[in-house]
């Protein structure tokens, strides 16, 4: 009987253990209502007023705001001039890149531009570069951000590559293929006697200024090696006080696109002749982009835009159209709500 006993002790703990095991090796989660979705929440019913009401709001509340946005667009003024080409001498327009590499050649050109509506102060300056795909890869790695912060790590060149070192082995400040490659176009403007001075003073953004940029880090052996990509620097002034090289290292996503080089604080009267003595330094063409010189006013929402307000009143559009259709839907051919007729295995096979 003890031994019966014993044994069937012996069955029970082995059955114990057995279930134990099972329930340790289950994958079933551990009970909660978050995992079995009994969570309050709210579960609204959407019944064809609710959706057309929702619609409609919507499309009201839309079009206006496109409206306006394309009203703001529309009143930034912009004059935008072509002059990568226009700048290159007649005998040498078969032959642009022998141009533009040829230091003995002079790169100063005079463009005339006519003012087409009356422009308010600030007029803002930019510089548009097409065909340039500054998110590249290599390119966008092409910086160390410690070197540009602190002037204590100026040897730090990793990820520079191939503008890391000179060729004794110096260490480039800044170093890397953005800087390298800094845009070196220049620009001057006069309105008939009258000098308009460009202030390019806070072109750039405030946080870069402060963070990015080192206010004791200086330029070092910069643009020193046998090819030059672009603009020098000033090694007597800060990176953090460079503000066309901060403007131009924040790196553009798209291959087309502006970089503000300054502002002129003048009105422009309509008819008004600016002309801009240019340097054309900067080569576009052996890679085949092009470059404009752009002049504009901004408006609240920004510089000129279409895209936002067309955004707007196409989506506030599609809804109003929706909110009716689906109106005349509803009258047309109703539905009573929660009718269980049009469940799928409610439905007569003939009907089918």
């Amino acid at each position: 009987m003890n031994s019966h006993a014993a044994g069937t002790s012996n069955g029970g703990s082995g059955d114990a253990a057995a279930g134990g095991a099972a329930r340790r090796n289950t994958r079933m989660p551990k009970y909660s209502k978050f995992t079995q979705q009994e969570l309050p929440a709210c579960k609204p019913i959407l019944t064809p007023k609710w959706v057309v009401s929702v619609f409609f709001i919507v499309g009201v509340i839309f079009v206006p705001i496109g409206v306006v946005s394309l009203i703001a667009a529309r009143d930034v003024v912009e004059i935008i001039d072509r002059y990568d080409e226009a700048c290159v001498p007649g005998n040498m327009t078969d032959d642009k890149l022998a141009y533009i590499q040829n230091e003995t050649i002079s790169k100063e050109c005079i463009r005339n531009l006519t003012v087409t509506k009356d422009m308010k102060q600030p007029i803002f300056v930019y510089y548009e570069l097409d065909n340039f795909y500054q998110n590249h890869r290599r390119y966008v790695k092409s910086r160390n951000d410690a070197q540009l912060r602190d002037a204590s790590k100026a040897n730090q060149t990793s990820a520079c590559e191939p503008e890391k070192t000179t060729a004794n082995g110096q260490p480039i400040v800044p170093c890397g293929l953005i800087a390298w490659s800094l845009f070196n176009d220049t620009y001057n403007f006069t309105r008939g006697t009258e000098n308009l001075t460009v202030d390019k003073k806070d072109i750039s953004w405030k946080s870069d200024r402060e963070h990015k940029f080192g206010k004791d880090v200086y330029p070092s052996n910069f643009q020193n090696g046998a090819l030059k990509g672009g603009a020098t620097l000033n090694p007597k002034i800060p990176l953090s006080e460079q503000e066309d090289l901060i403007v131009w290292m924040r790196t553009a996503a798209l291959p087309t696109f502006r970089k503000l080089y300054g502002r002129i604080h003048f009105d422009l009267k309509e008819n008004d002749t600016i002309t801009v003595r240019l340097n054309n330094n900067y080569n576009t063409y052996s890679f085949g982009g092009k470059k404009k010189l752009v002049l504009s006013t901004a408006t609240w929402l920004g510089g000129k835009n279409d895209f936002l307000g067309f955004a707007y009143l196409i989506v506030g559009g599609l809804c109003i159209f929706l909110a009716f259709a689906f109106t005349l839907l509803y009258f047309v051919k109703p539905r009573k709500l929660g009718d269980h007729n049009y469940l799928s295995w409610n439905r007569h096979p003939a009907g089918r």
